[in-house]
């Protein structure tokens, strides 16, 4: 393990000093899980099979629920980050789904992990807005969208630097989370790409800033590059409850570590020296929510080195307080079982409580991938709990 932390921070060609609570950033982070995981995977009743994947694969899925809290979307691709014109709509909470949706011809042309986000620009203008990182001029940040919820679409379309011709480099992944800031006026979006000019599969993180709704951004930021052997990638964003701090949940893609956290106390302009994660949240390509009751619910794919439900799908559920503070959390739920492993997640709330989780999967031993929802009540999972 190398000794040098190297985080860098670039604004102009200056550096801006890490903030927030101190920890050990080279600590290999608690191994083993002593929380329990109720294991609900077994149970057909709560799965919704929304595209089966008897001979295709059927990965990467992103979902979004409107604010009727009844329509719900669901976007995926053909093949391990294939094209990107796989959609779907529900209008009562994920229970039932439609066909494929028409989409624009050249969305079969663009690819990779496409999310879905509900964005507001500074005029209040929403736009249903999706982004995938490969297409016709290589490996680029692109974006389509719908000024009416989802009724129609544009096609994609390569995303420009603000103030600039130059198109956004993006050459690992899409944005993996985006959040509003400063009062609703600018978004903050992060992603992991590689280290800038320099060969090789390096992964490191970055953040951009859009001050229209999501249609520009700003140029990367770097704000966490470890160095070998570490293998940062798919940042998650989560809110403190009382939204004072901004917490990024990363994913490590070198098993021999956690997923990692750090924090920032001023919206994205400086963040902490990284620390591990425990092990009961190490996952890939987290995905979080506030649960009704003030816990928080992540779900992801469990990659921990010792968890009894390693590969497949999983919940948990816990504390904010616990990130912050290295604990353990709740306890862990196994949504969904596979027979080879996962790809990314959604996950919804809907108005009474029930959590939408969905997820790529080996749903059936004898096919391929398919993308299945999981419907669940912290209610449920607690009386099991006990």
């Amino acid at each position: 393990m190398k000794n040098l932390l190297i985080i860098i921070l670039f604004v102009g060609c200056g550096f801006l000093p890490l903030q927030g609570q101190k920890h050990s950033a080279f600590n290999e982070g608690k191994r083993n899980i002593d929380i329990p995981t109720i294991d609900i995977s077994a149970d057909e009743g709560r799965q919704v099979v929304i595209a089966r994947g008897k001979e295709i694969r059927q990965g990467h899925p992103s979902t979004i629920l409107l604010p009727d809290n009844k329509t719900m979307f669901a976007i995926w691709t053909i093949g391990h980050g294939g094209a990107a014109d796989q959609l779907k709509k529900s209008m009562d909470g994920g229970l039932t789904w439609s066909n494929l949706l028409e989409v624009p011809d050249n969305w079969s042309l663009h690819a990779n992990c496409p999310p879905l986000y509900l964005l507001k620009d500074p005029q209040g203008k929403e736009r249903l807005t999706t982004y995938v990182n490969r297409g016709p001029h290589g490996y680029k940040m692109y974006r389509a969208a719908s000024l009416d919820y989802g009724k129609t679409w544009s096609p994609f379309e390569p995303v420009r630097v603000a103030g600039s011709t130059d198109t956004l480099m993006s050459d690992v992944m899409p944005f993996t989370a985006i959040v509003p800031i400063d009062g609703g006026n600018k978004l903050l979006g992060v992603t992991n790409i590689r280290r800038p000019y320099e060969g090789g599969r390096t992964n490191i993180l970055a953040q951009s800033i859009s001050e229209d709704g999501g249609i520009t951004w700003s140029r990367w930021r770097i704000i966490m590059d470890l160095g070998d052997p570490y293998i940062l990638c798919e940042p998650e964003l989560i809110w403190s409850p009382d939204k004072k701090q901004l917490l990024m949940l990363i994913r490590e893609n070198n098993g021999a570590y956690n997923s990692w956290i750090m924090t920032s106390d001023n919206e994205g302009s400086t963040w902490s020296e990284p620390y591990q994660a425990p092990a009961s949240v190490t996952m890939d390509r987290h995905q979080a929510m506030y649960a009704p009751d003030g816990r928080l619910v992540i779900v992801g794919r469990d990659v921990a080195q010792e968890s009894p439900s390693r590969k497949h799908f999983v919940a948990w559920v816990g504390r904010y307080e616990d990130l912050v503070n290295g604990g353990e959390g709740e306890y862990r739920i196994k949504l969904l079982h596979t027979y080879n492993t996962t790809e990314y997640p959604g996950l919804e709330l809907l108005a009474d409580g029930t959590f939408v989780a969905t997820n790529s999967v080996k749903y059936r031993p004898d096919e391929n991938y398919s993308v299945v929802s999981v419907r669940v009540k912290l209610s449920e999972i607690d009386a099991l709990a006990k």
